[in-house]
């Protein structure tokens, strides 16, 4: 049982845990019941605050302030590994846009919004990948080993520093680079088709390219993502990795005295 003694650092826990699961891949998706997720950010907190082992807070004027920083922690941790994976959904929007799939955009109901088709396919195969990865378990780690760059009694951080914007930047830039990567073979591939097909519809004329084009360049598409599908699976295991790089530079930037 939680004394009372230890009761508001249980709480602080579990804000930081709570908006962090918020934020963060699989576990903020919402097709997920709210009850699992209230039940797992308690037994989270539970858990860490016999391991954190918090020296006693008192509520006061400062809790609430504490709380909204632990709250900012958890959104910004969690945040910034999302950034990371939504580099799959930008290179299925690339690819998408190539195949002539962006007409048929799907509803995401993590988000909430449109998103592109073979987007959505990499996203659902790199969820996959990070559950029999134990990717999960990385990112709880991540939100564990977050004390100790950020303790709970630290009533200051460094949100306001000119490096973290710089920091959050470079991971955006990086996103769309590794997006593009990702994408370039295939939509390196659909251009060349259809160069092959602007060819062919000067030197005969008679044939109804606009008709013919798309069929043709879906299944040029499918069957080379079936070829490449092999390196996607290593980008994928390059950026669980860059997620947890990312984490722990943003949470050592936050920590920075």
């Amino acid at each position: 049982m939680i004394d009372l003694l230890s009761f508001p650092a249980f709480l602080l826990i579990l804000t930081r845990v709570s908006a962090f699961l918020l934020t963060i891949p699989v576990f903020s998706n919402k097709n997920l019941p709210v009850f699992h997720k209230i039940g797992l950010s308690l037994f989270l907190s539970w858990i860490m605050l016999y391991a954190v082992n918090p020296d006693p807070i008192g509520i006061d004027g400062g809790f609430i302030l504490l709380a909204i920083k632990e709250a900012m922690i958890g959104l910004s941790i969690g945040f910034i590994a999302a950034i990371v994976f939504y580099a799959l959904q930008v290179a299925g929007g690339f690819i998408d846009l190539q195949m002539g799939f962006a007409i048929a955009n799907v509803f995401d109901p993590q988000t909430g919004i449109q998103t592109p088709l073979m987007g959505r396919y990499l996203y659902t195969f790199a969820m996959l990948f990070l559950l029999a990865t134990d990717g999960h378990h990385m990112l709880l780690d991540g939100i564990f080993y977050s004390y100790q760059f950020l303790p709970i009694d630290s009533a200051i951080a460094n949100f306001g520093n000119g490096s973290l914007t710089r920091f959050v930047l470079s991971v955006f830039s990086g996103m769309f680079l590794v997006a593009l990567q990702m994408a370039i073979p295939i939509v390196g591939t659909l251009f060349l088709t259809d160069l092959a097909l602007g060819i062919v519809a000067r030197t005969v004329p008679q044939m109804n390219i606009f008709v013919i084009g798309l069929p043709i360049k879906i299944l040029v598409a499918l069957v080379l993502f079936l070829v490449v599908l092999p390196a996607f699976f290593v980008s994928i295991q390059m950026l669980i990795e860059q997620m947890r790089e990312s984490m722990i530079s943003l949470m050592e930037l936050l920590g920075a005295a």
